[in-house]
């Protein structure tokens, strides 16, 4: 598969689809599942309701946003890959956060959430034939390829697993 061109995907979101290395967004999604529950393995609760500033969301709020919003990419995917030319809405990150119920899950639970979630996205982008990849739909009012979709989910991912590795962990007091 080749990488995606800027004119397959909205330009917000470029930063996540530089962010993938080479143009096997397929290897990559599948590392990460394994990188995630790297990740959180040996995790504490207490760690999982850590928020490093004011405002932000704790850990488990942002995996659990890392998981709602790759649920939605692969839905958009989904339905351009199947020449869907319906426009798919939008949807507000914080409101999703907001409503997810995170604070009350373990974060255990959310990471293998997560792993399940991304195993059935690789299952869905495995079964895609050649010709779907490049197929254009509209999702939040902006022309994207399934192509682009999947290397955004694998670019949204990191995007979100640096934020922890660089901003949450290190800054988490250790009793």
């Amino acid at each position: 598969m080749k990488r995606p061109e800027p004119t397959e995907y909205a330009e917000f979101y470029a930063n996540y689809v530089s962010k993938v290395p080479g143009n096997d967004v397929l290897s990559v999604l599948e590392s990460q599942r394994l990188q995630m529950l790297q990740l959180f393995a040996g995790r504490s609760e207490r760690d999982g309701s850590f928020r490093y500033a004011p405002g932000k969301w704790t850990v488990k709020e942002v995996l659990g946003h890392i998981t709602d919003t790759e649920r939605i990419f692969t839905y958009r995917a989904l339905r351009i890959a199947r020449g869907d030319r319906t426009p798919l809405p939008g949807f507000e990150q914080d409101d999703f956060v907001k409503n997810g119920g995170f604070s009350e899950r373990t974060l255990v639970g959310l990471a293998e959430e997560f792993a399940l979630v991304r195993g059935a996205s690789l299952a869905l982008f495995r079964s895609f034939p050649e010709d779907a990849w490049a197929r254009r739909g509209v999702a939040s009012q902006k022309e994207v390829t399934t192509r682009a979709l999947a290397f955004i989910t694998a670019g949204h991912q990191m995007h979100h697993r640096i934020i922890l590795e660089e901003r949450y962990f290190p800054a988490i007091p250790r009793a």
